[in-house]
């Protein structure tokens, strides 16, 4: 389950502190390869992920720790931050 994390009961065991990184879509179901090229290059440098696909985006959480690096690495692999 995800969920904003201030909503989680202090009672539950759960993993915090993620961000999210939303692709901009919608994309149509015959465009392959739209979630790969995003966290290939965050793999590459040893970024974990945990991706959250929808219809119409994806979203890949991040830890916060690791952030500003993982916008920088997809930066340098020809993606744009908005």
């Amino acid at each position: 389950m995800v969920c904003p994390q201030e909503q989680i009961p202090t009672d539950v065991r759960h993993e915090g502190d993620w961000a999210c990184l939303k692709l901009e879509g919608p994309f149509p179901f015959s465009q392959t390869g739209v979630l790969a090229s995003f966290i290939t290059p965050l793999s590459d440098q040893a970024i974990s992920i945990f991706a959250v696909s929808t219809f119409d985006t994806d979203c890949v959480l991040v830890k916060e720790s690791s952030l500003e690096r993982a916008v920088e690495v997809l930066q340098q692999a020809g993606h744009t931050a908005v």
